[in-house]
C-alpha cells in the first residue's frame, strides 16, 4: 500500500509539470514571430482603374434600393400586358359596393399601355354614402415607405375621368390609420376628359418607415390612373438615388462601376434580357420588364442613362455590360445577330445624343469601357458573337476597350480583347489561397478585370468577419499582381433585407436602415491603391502561412500629403509578432503625429454586422505610436491591419501612373 502511495505523488509531479509545460507550450505558440521588409527606394504603378464596384439588379438592389421610387409597380404593368391582370402590391380601399378596380389598355403611353380603372360606386351624398376615409387603391412601396418628418415627397400620376375628380393624395400608416401628410386634387371634367399629368408636393408631419401612398375620392364616377410616382426630393445631387446608399459607395472612392449585371443581362429568356434602349427617355415612356433571373420585376426607372449618370456622379468610368445575343436558356445564332449589333455614342445632334441632351446631358458620357456578354463563354455562339460586337464597336469607336468573357489567366484567349473577365466564389480557405491566382499569369495579352469575387456558403454566414479576412488576403494578392489585375470589384455590391436572392453582400438595407458587412469595411482598406506605388516586400515567417502582405506609397489628394500604407492580413488563430522594416526610407522621414493603425477584428471570426449593432465588426483607427522606420507591430488572431506613414518630406519616388491622362467625367 505504500508504495502506491509513492505511485500517486510521482503521478502528481508528472501532472503539474505536463500542465506547466504545455501552458509554456501553448503561450508560445500563440505569439508567432514574422519579419517585413519594405523595400521604399521605388515601386511600380497600381492601375488608376484598380478599384472599383459592381452594381446588379439583384436582391432589388435598384429597384426599392439605390432608386429612390417609393412606387412599386408605378405603372401597373408588372402583371403584363394582357389584360386584365393582377397589380400587385396595390391594393383596394373600399368594398366591392363602394369601389372596383380592374385594368385595361387604355394608357396614353404606347410602349406600356396598361392604365387602372378605379369604378367609384358611392358617393358623398344619396343612399350608398362613401366610408369616411373615402374609397381608392394604396400602394405600400418595397416593403414600407420611409417617410420622415420635415421632408417632402414629390408625388406624380396621370389622370382621366368622365366627370369632375376630387381626389386626395396621402402618405399613411401601412394600415391606413395616422395621416403624414396629404394633398386635395379637384379637377373639372374639362382638365381631364383626356390624360392629365398632376404633380403635388407632401411635407410630412411626422415619421414612418412603415407607410403606403393612398389616392381616395368619396365621389362617385369613374377614374384612369396611370404611372403614379412618389419621389422623396432630397435625392444624391437631386438626380433620384437614394442618398445614404449613394453615400456608402462614395465613401468607397471607386474608380469604375460595371454595370447593369450580371445574370440581370444576360436573363433566364433573351425576352427578358435588359435591353438599353428601353430604358432611355422619359421614365413614363419606360415599358419596364421582368427580370426572370431573380425573379421580380422593375420599372426601368434606374435605367442606362442614370447608370451612366450614377458613374458621372462618383467620379468613376462607366463599364457597361451589354447582351451579346446570348441568355441561360436561348442565343441569337451568329449568322444573325448583325441586326441586333447596335451601338450608340453620338454628340447632341445625333438620334440617341439628342435623347441624352433632351434628358439634361448634352455631352456625350465618358465611356471608355464595355464587357460583351456576361459568364457566356464556351456558350455555342458567345465567341462569333463577340466577334461580330468587337469589330463593329472597333471600327466605329476605335477608343472604347472591350472586356471577354473568357478567362485567360492560365491559358491565352483565341479572340482579341483588351480585358477578360475573371469570375470567383468559393469558400474562405480557397478564397486565401487565391491570392497567388495571378502569380503566373501572363504578363504579355490582355490584363485581368476580377469583376466578382467573394467569399461564399456556410464561411460567409451573411457577412462574416471570416469570409471578409479572406477576401483581404484575396485582394492584397490581386494588388500584388496589378500588373496584369487592371481593375477589381466585389459583388453583390447591395441587398434589400425583405428579398435576399443572394448571400452574402456588401451593403445591407431596408427601407431606411442600412449598414456595411465586413466585406464591405476591407475594401475600404484599398480605396488609395488606385493610381497608387506598389513597394515590393519581403514576408518571412517561421511557423505560418496565415500572412499575407502588402505596401503602397500614395498621397492624400485632399491635403496633398504623402503616405506608406503596409496591409496586413492575420488569417490564423494565432497573435504575431511583426518585425517590420522600411528600406531606402530616411529614418527621419516618418512623422509621428499623423501615422494611424487600422484594425478590423471582432472575438468571434462569425460575427456579422446586423441593424441592431451595425457597428460589431467596422475597422477601428488609433495613433500610431511606434511610427518609424523600423517597427514591431501585433497583429491579433483573425485580424486585417494597416498602418499609414506619415512622411515628412518628399522622398519617396511615386513613379506615374496613368491617372494624369484621365480625362474630367
Amino acid at each position: 500500500m505504500g508504495s502506491s502511495k509513492a505511485s500517486c505523488s510521482v503521478l502528481i509531479l508528472l501532472f503539474f509539470f505536463t500542465v506547466v509545460c504545455l501552458a509554456f507550450q501553448c503561450f508560445a505558440d500563440s505569439n508567432q514571430s514574422a519579419t517585413l521588409v519594405v523595400d521604399a527606394s521605388g515601386g511600380s504603378p497600381i492601375p488608376d482603374t484598380f478599384f472599383g464596384i459592381f452594381f446588379e439588379e439583384i436582391n432589388h438592389a435598384g429597384a426599392g434600393g439605390l432608386w429612390a421610387e417609393l412606387v412599386s409597380n408605378r405603372g401597373f404593368e408588372a402583371g403584363g400586358p394582357n389584360t386584365p391582370s393582377n397589380i400587385d402590391p396595390w391594393s383596394i380601399i373600399g368594398d366591392e359596393s363602394s369601389v372596383s378596380v380592374s385594368t385595361d389598355r387604355s394608357s396614353l403611353f404606347e410602349r406600356n399601355k396598361v392604365a387602372l380603372q378605379m369604378v367609384v360606386l358611392c358617393d358623398s351624398q344619396g343612399a350608398n354614402i362613401c366610408p369616411a376615409g373615402g374609397v381608392g387603391i394604396y400602394n405600400p412601396g418595397f416593403w414600407g415607405m420611409n417617410i420622415e418628418q420635415g421632408k417632402k415627397y414629390k408625388v406624380l400620376f396621370y389622370v382621366r375621368s368622365t366627370g369632375s375628380v376630387n381626389l386626395k393624395v396621402s402618405l399613411t400608416g401601412s394600415d391606413g390609420v395616422g395621416e403624414l401628410a396629404s394633398s386635395e386634387i379637384i379637377l373639372s371634367e374639362s382638365d381631364v376628359s383626356n390624360w392629365k399629368k398632376v404633380e403635388t408636393t407632401l411635407e410630412a408631419k411626422a415619421t414612418n418607415h412603415n407607410s403606403r401612398l393612398q389616392l381616395t375620392t368619396t365621389s362617385k364616377g369613374v377614374i384612369w390612373l396611370d404611372q403614379v410616382s412618389a419621389m422623396p426630393e432630397d435625392t444624391y445631387k437631386g438626380l433620384g438615388f437614394r442618398s445614404e446608399l449613394v453615400q456608402m459607395l462614395a465613401d468607397l472612392k471607386p474608380r469604375f462601376i460595371r454595370f447593369p449585371g450580371g445574370c440581370f443581362v444576360e436573363g433566364e429568356w433573351l425576352r427578358n434580357a435588359f435591353r438599353w434602349k428601353a430604358t432611355v427617355g422619359p421614365w413614363e415612356e419606360r415599358p419596364g420588364h421582368f427580370g426572370d433571373v431573380w425573379m421580380y420585376w422593375t420599372d426601368d426607372g434606374l435605367g442606362y442613362f442614370e447608370f451612366l449618370q450614377l458613374a458621372e456622379d462618383l467620379g468613376a468610368l462607366p463599364i457597361w455590360v451589354f447582351n451579346n445575343g446570348v441568355s441561360h436558356n436561348d442565343q441569337v445564332d451568329t449568322s444573325s445577330i448583325l441586326p441586333f449589333v447596335q451601338f450608340a455614342r453620338g454628340d447632341p445632334n445625333s438620334k440617341w445624343g439628342s435623347l441624352r441632351a433632351s434628358m439634361g446631358h448634352p455631352e456625350p458620357f465618358d465611356l471608355r469601357y464595355v464587357a460583351i456578354g456576361n459568364e457566356d463563354c464556351g456558350k455555342k455562339n458567345y465567341r462569333g458573337n463577340y466577334l461580330k460586337f468587337y469589330d463593329a464597336i472597333k471600327r466605329t469607336y476605335p477608343d472604347i476597350q472591350m472586356i471577354s468573357n473568357c478567362d485567360a489567366s492560365s491559358r491565352p484567349l483565341d479572340h482579341p480583347a483588351h480585358m477578360y473577365d475573371y469570375h470567383i466564389y468559393t469558400n474562405a480557405n480557397d478564397m486565401f489561397s487565391k491570392a497567388h491566382a495571378f502569380d503566373h499569369a501572363s504578363r504579355i495579352g490582355p490584363k485581368a478585370f476580377v469583376s466578382e469575387y467573394a467569399v461564399t456558403g456556410r464561411d460567409a454566414g451573411t457577412g462574416s468577419l471570416l469570409a471578409a479576412l479572406a477576401e483581404a488576403g484575396f485582394l492584397i494578392g490581386l494588388e500584388k499582381n496589378s500588373d496584369v489585375v487592371h481593375m477589381i470589384s466585389y459583388a453583390p455590391l447591395f441587398v434589400n433585407t425583405n428579398d435576399r436572392r443572394w448571400n452574402p453582400d456588401a451593403i445591407v438595407f431596408n427601407s431606411y436602415q442600412l449598414y456595411g458587412t465586413p466585406s464591405y469595411w476591407v475594401q475600404q482598406f484599398f480605396r488609395e491603391s488606385s493610381g497608387a506605388t506598389l513597394l515590393k516586400t519581403n514576408l518571412t515567417s517561421t511557423s505560418s502561412s496565415s500572412l499575407s502582405a502588402s505596401a503602397i506609397a500614395w498621397q492624400n489628394s485632399a491635403d496633398g500629403k504623402n503616405y506608406l500604407r503596409v496591409k496586413v492580413v492575420n488569417f490564423g488563430s494565432d497573435t504575431v509578432n511583426l518585425g517590420v522594416s522600411i528600406d531606402g526610407l530616411d529614418p527621419k522621414a516618418v512623422q509621428l503625429f499623423g501615422s494611424t493603425k487600422t484594425v478590423l477584428t471582432s472575438s468571434n471570426v462569425m460575427d456579422e454586422n446586423t441593424f441592431s449593432d451595425p457597428n460589431k465588426v467596422v475597422p477601428k483607427q488609433s495613433q500610431l505610436s511606434s511610427a518609424g522606420k523600423d517597427m514591431n507591430v501585433v497583429f491579433p488572431p483573425h485580424s486585417f491591419t494597416s498602418f499609414d506613414l506619415l512622411k515628412e518630406s518628399n522622398d519617396l519616388k511615386m513613379p506615374g501612373s496613368d491617372y494624369s491622362t484621365r480625362s474630367s467625367i
